[in-house]
């Protein structure tokens, strides 16, 4: 069995990776079937470039890391990916910043973490990079000489070719893309985003899974990301998880709660998702005392423009909300700005009535499916979902929403808490066949499954385009 090497903007964790979630928990138990190696950054900030990087080996598997200088980290980092590619990819062309200095520092790094990573790596590893940090690493490694197997995942979304053109730089990161050997996408629709890139931008041609252009050629697949389904059902079942949902309920005097959890991001449809509460409280006085909407949303990015907007937004309408529907002994919008464990998330998810996940556009979103995998069968609670998280297509038995359509949303969120135990039940019912079936093991296994067959790379793969 090949070894494998993992590539990510951060390495996450070996010893307690169940803690961290079901990526973390995926790649560790790979990495430890194949005592393979995690490269990328370590967090930590240097004065100057280091030469190698740091390495560790626990249990047969080796972390290793390098730092950053604060230059990198504003232009590659903070710059390129986050002001750069992340607006663009999640559909937010208004806040993406064209900034030629960040291009120039997002490629700097990437060629830095392959000329760090080139000397570590053996000749049949298989090589598995991650996210919009890392698009033309490849492309640098192809350059050195790399001829092992290359693959590469996007956890977010892949932009549609009219908005990817608006890129100055777009050409040149597709013609990096194909320097792999393999590209996994969330969905269909960011997959047919990529090959309506490839065919009508890049001349390319498609014959089935395989995509040629720049004179070069990729499998493109989409591999939809699940999480530790059995392993988070079962913490939601644990007595400290229902400890924590029992000091709740009792807070909340066994009022219905409605519960968002995500990272403080205009990408989630926050304020649009306080407001389609706030309609519902207006048009539905029924469920005045009898709900309680729990949102936590921890801070990310916090001294970036648009982060520190967003937060001000949305404490101004939770003050609103609560100022103008409060009672004495009732408040309908709990807000809570900073993280909690998994742990306790997953009792907070099994307690609440409704799971509220109306991301404005998502890769995939995790938190739906693990809202659904905490429920209790007997007594489950419904998802309400936007129609553009990722996860959509597979959770069709939520009630899908249009996060834009505020009243549309509040209807959704009344027939939630009015929807009869026998329907609730089969929902979940089929929500947690697919959780089962398309679990982060079996995403892990089918990435690497097809990395593994595809054929030898060809020199010639990576040059120029004829």
């Amino acid at each position: 069995m090949s070894r494998l090497v993992v590539v990510s903007n951060r390495v996450g964790p070996l010893r307690g990776a169940a803690r961290a979630g079901g990526l973390a928990v995926a790649l560790a138990d790979a990495l430890q079937r194949r005592r393979g190696l995690w490269f990328g950054w370590s967090g930590e900030l240097a004065e100057s470039p280091a030469v190698r990087a740091r390495t560790q080996t626990t249990a047969g598997v080796t972390r290793a890391t390098l730092d950053l200088t604060q230059a990198e980290l504003d232009d590659y980092y903070n710059g390129f990916a986050n002001r750069c590619l992340w607006p663009l990819f999640h559909y937010r062309l208004d806040l993406a910043a064209f900034d030629r200095r960040f291009y120039d520092g997002y490629q700097r790094v990437n060629r830095r973490f392959a000329q760090t990573l080139a000397p570590l790596l053996h000749d049949d590893d298989l090589v598995w990079v991650h996210d919009y940090h890392l698009l033309p690493f490849a492309e640098t490694l192809r350059e050195m000489g790399a001829q092992q197997k290359l693959g590469f995942f996007l956890h977010i979304p892949f932009p549609v070719r009219e908005l990817l053109t608006a890129l100055p730089s777009a050409d040149r990161l597709v013609r990096a893309l194909m320097a792999y050997d393999l590209i996994g996408f969330q969905t269909e629709g960011d997959l047919q985003a990529f090959r309506d890139y490839v065919l009508r931008e890049a001349g390319g041609i498609i014959d089935g899974e395989t995509l040629r252009a720049y004179g070069r050629k990729v499998i493109a697949r989409a591999f939809p990301i699940g999480i530790d389904t059995a392993q988070f059902a079962q913490m939601a079942r644990s007595e400290d998880a229902r400890r924590d949902a029992e000091r709740l309920k009792a807070a909340i005097f066994n009022r219905a709660q409605i519960i968002g959890v995500d990272r403080l991001d205009y990408t989630k449809g926050l304020p649009e998702r306080f407001l389609a509460y706030q309609k519902l409280l207006e048009d539905y006085p029924d469920a005045h005392g009898q709900v309680s909407f729990l949102q936590i949303a921890p801070t990310s990015r916090g001294d970036v423009p648009e982060y520190v907007h967003i937060r001000e937004e949305l404490e101004t309408l939770a003050g609103h909300i609560n100022g103008r529907f409060a009672q004495f002994d009732w408040t309908p919008l709990r807000y809570i700005n900073r993280a909690i464990t998994r742990r306790q998330l997953a009792g907070l998810y099994r307690m609440s009535h409704i799971g509220f996940v109306t991301p404005l556009r998502d890769g995939m979103n995790l938190v739906a499916k693990e809202y659904v995998a905490a429920q209790d069968p007997v007594d489950p609670g419904v998802l309400v979902l936007s129609r553009f998280a990722g996860c959509a297509r597979q959770m069709t038995a939520a009630l899908i929403v249009n996060p834009y359509d505020v009243a549309g949303v509040a209807e959704a969120l009344q027939t939630a808490r009015h929807m009869a135990v026998e329907e609730r039940r089969e929902r979940h019912a089929e929500l947690m066949r697919g959780l089962i079936e398309n679990d982060v093991s079996r995403w892990c296994d089918d990435f690497l499954g097809v990395l593994d067959r595809v054929g030898p790379h060809a020199p010639g793969d990576a040059g120029p385009s004829a």
